[in-house]
């Protein structure tokens, strides 16, 4: 009778064992299926991705209120880029306005587009123009960037490079762009061509509040901006993207270069012709889908 009893008392033990140990073996016969499912393309078990905050970069183009042609082209070669690791902006930016027509004309770009940044200023290119974009920016934008660049509207910009290439970089105190002069690979040698040149935010809010670059806002801009900030003791962390960013082949001397896969940015596009030849090289119409719509 006592041994019945300690068989009776056991038994639920056992059961608890054995159901333990066959769900364990369960689950490693169902993890091998579906390991050996992916292998064959039927199942995917994937990690959870890490999710890394995008930075996000502000570029103004500037250019003037008649360029209605080059504004819309524009638009079309931008907005086909994106970037995955940044939220980019483009917009164009221009002084106060001058002719009945362009308030118009703009204001219909505006509300069908919302890019344009209108400046309290007269047209001009080395009166101060680029010193009200920057010094502007922290009063008018609704929202700060980490980093905002400076474009010419002659100058090709291929995002995804352009924001890999700032990935690794500090988002403090940042000045990138093509250094001058153009055989120099030093960045602090001088200035960043006026092509195109990216400030972090911290020297936008310092630009705006600083004696210094308002005390200094005619000469060649570029030229200027390099000027400020050595003189305010700033952007001790620089970057000069060569040979990404350059000049079209046979426009600038050595500023320029033949067009190589890893282009940041292609500067001195005159003509269409120099155009079609960049945008051909880099096959930036390779996401068209083949449709009975069209035949191209």
């Amino acid at each position: 009778m006592k041994q019945r009893r300690v068989i009776l008392i056991a038994l639920p033990s056992l059961v608890l064992f054995l159901f333990f140990f066959f769900y364990v073996l369960f689950n490693i016969r169902v993890k091998s299926l579906l390991l050996s499912s992916s292998n064959n393309h039927s199942i995917t078990l994937t990690k959870t991705p890490h999710t890394e905050t995008k930075f996000s970069i502000l570029i103004g183009i500037l250019t003037r209120p008649d360029n209605y042609d080059r504004r819309h082209f524009l638009r079309l070669v931008y907005g086909i880029q994106s970037s995955s690791i940044a939220e980019i902006d483009v917009k164009f930016v221009f002084c106060n306005l001058t002719k009945p027509e362009q308030r118009v004309l703009i204001a219909l770009e505006i509300l069908r587009f919302n890019d344009i940044i209108i400046l309290d200023c007269i047209e001009n290119m080395n009166n101060g123009k680029t010193y009200a974009y920057f010094s502007s920016l922290p009063h008018i934008l609704p929202r700060h960037y980490d980093y905002v660049m400076k474009a010419d509207d002659d100058v090709f910009i291929r995002l995804e490079p352009l924001s890999l290439s700032l990935k690794p970089l500090p988002w403090q105190d940042l000045y990138y762009g093509f250094v001058i002069p153009c055989n120099s690979m030093n960045p602090f040698a001088d200035y960043m061509s006026g092509m195109g040149f990216l400030l972090s935010w911290d020297l936008v809010e310092w630009i705006g509040k600083s004696e210094i670059p308002a005390n200094y806002t005619v000469g060649p801009e570029d030229k200027m901006v390099g000027k400020w900030l050595k003189m305010g003791n700033k952007a001790k962390n620089r970057f000069s993207d060569k040979p990404a960013m350059y000049d079209y082949p046979g426009t600038n001397g050595r500023c320029s270069h033949e067009l190589i896969p890893e282009t940041v940015a292609v500067h001195r596009l005159k003509r269409w012709d120099q155009w079609l030849n960049v945008l051909e090289f880099f096959n930036v119409t390779k996401q068209l889908n083949h449709s009975k719509l069209y035949h191209v």
